[in-house]
């Protein structure tokens, strides 16, 4: 699907200013050492502080202050959550820090004038970027209108430059497709996917291609394509020691109808997995036999993945209101924990891994019961806050925070795309 060449953003349009050596940034502090106090200030909390003056505002917009973070620990960078609440070329994405409550609106991806409704497409982080691939679309220059089409786009979101890059697209364009990134070797890889838009529930294409993005090169590369065609899928990372493998877990293939009308996925059960190697990308891809049984669940939930010190992944899923953990030797997902607070089936969850905790998220209206006049209510009304049940695997406890959330329109999490970064 054809972009212009422009990839200038909101943000891209205003001068960076110039870092001045000869500014001090604390009195009584060398700049070195000032800079690196700073460098500590927790990342959504910055553009707050970029008008206390202008040494602040230069060193806080410089690329110097992402190079300080990231040249620290590992766990001592913010650990945010980034969520596109629909099309990241309509609607902005924004980051939430749970340690302090707060939001950070990023600029808005650039749009094509003849590309409208972006959703299934896949959000990675790797290093300081996020990485926005693909998706399902429409496009007003193709026939019929209201089919939508998969894409082959790629951008990505630099922390350094604060700007949106246009990278080199996909050698397939797809959506709903399974996508890991690779740190160690600074590579993305995606794999399966279809052209299945969120305005219909059963309907598109599917695929089994494969493919390696090399960030430094800024190329993509063709690898053995799937035992079979899978969508809606998910991608993981597992790492044990030196090995690394990329898991291709659930998704849908065939279909069937009911009463000979509507269709109906045939979702799969079972995973395939590849070991990466790093001379050649990866090897052959292996089967792994059915991880629940029929009756079990229709298909897999979502899914979060937490690191140890060891370098060891751990897999959680979230179905209905409990916490599953995987199980590698027997191939099978076992009851971890049940949510404190259920959530209605009709509502929506989001369900991610950060700070070593999993996040169970829910939105909750935005006024209270106790709430009795009517000119509160209508004031608030719309006005949602989140609420946030968080589970330790390691201590086995739960907890939970509520922040109000800054979306113009309600946040749903079944449509949203969501994705974690060390910033």
């Amino acid at each position: 699907m054809p972009l212009p060449s422009s990839s200038s953003s909101p943000s891209s349009t205003r001068p960076r200013p110039r870092l001045d050596q000869s500014r001090t940034l604390i009195p009584g502090l060398p700049n070195d050492v000032a800079a690196l106090i700073l460098s500590f200030v927790p990342y959504p909390q910055i553009s707050r502080l970029k008008s206390t003056c202008k040494s602040w505002y230069a060193f806080l917009s410089s690329k110097t202050l992402i190079s300080l973070r990231h040249k620290r620990n590992r766990n001592s960078l913010s650990h945010l959550l980034c969520i596109f609440p629909q099309d990241p070329s309509i609607s902005n994405p924004y980051l939430f820090d749970p340690e302090t409550l707060s939001w950070l609106s990023l600029p808005p991806m650039p749009c094509n004038p003849h590309v409208y409704g972006l959703c299934n497409f896949a959000a990675v982080a790797l290093g300081p970027y996020i990485y926005v691939l693909g998706g399902s679309a429409f496009d007003t220059r193709s026939y019929p209108l209201d089919r939508p089409m998969p894409s082959s786009s790629a951008f990505r979101y630099s922390f350094v430059k604060s700007t949106w890059e246009r990278l080199s697209p996909m050698l397939s364009p797809r959506g709903s497709f399974a996508c890991a990134a690779m740190p160690g070797s600074n590579q993305i890889i995606v794999a399966g996917g279809g052209s299945r838009h969120t305005l219909f529930s059963a309907a598109g294409s599917r695929m089994s291609s494969v493919e390696i993005y090399d960030v430094e090169r800024d190329e993509w590369r063709a690898m053995d394509g799937l035992p079979r065609f899978r969508a809606g899928c998910v991608g993981l990372l597992v790492r044990n020691e030196q090995e690394r493998e990329f898991w291709v877990m659930g998704g849908y293939g065939g279909s069937r109808t009911v009463s000979g009308i509507l269709p109906v996925d045939e979702y799969y059960r079972d995973a395939v997995v590849m070991e990466l190697r790093n001379n050649d990308g990866g090897g052959k891809w292996r089967l792994v036999g059915d991880m629940w049984g029929q009756e079990e669940r229709a298909k897999l939930g979502k899914i979060a993945a937490i690191d140890d010190d060891c370098g060891s992944s751990a897999f959680f899923m979230l179905d209905g209101n409990q916490i599953l953990r995987y199980e590698m030797a027997p191939n099978l997902w076992q009851k971890e924990s049940t949510l404190p607070r259920r959530v209605p089936c009709e509502k929506s969850s989001g369900f991610v891994a950060l700070n070593g905790e999993l996040h169970v998220m829910t939105l909750l209206e935005g006024f209270s019961s106790s709430d009795t006049s009517s000119q509160t209510r209508k004031q608030r009304k719309g006005n949602k806050s989140m609420m946030i049940q968080i589970y330790h695997p390691m201590k086995r406890t739960w907890r939970s925070i509520v922040s109000r959330v800054p979306f113009i329109k309600e946040l749903d999490f079944r449509t949203s795309v969501m994705c974690t970064i060390r910033v």
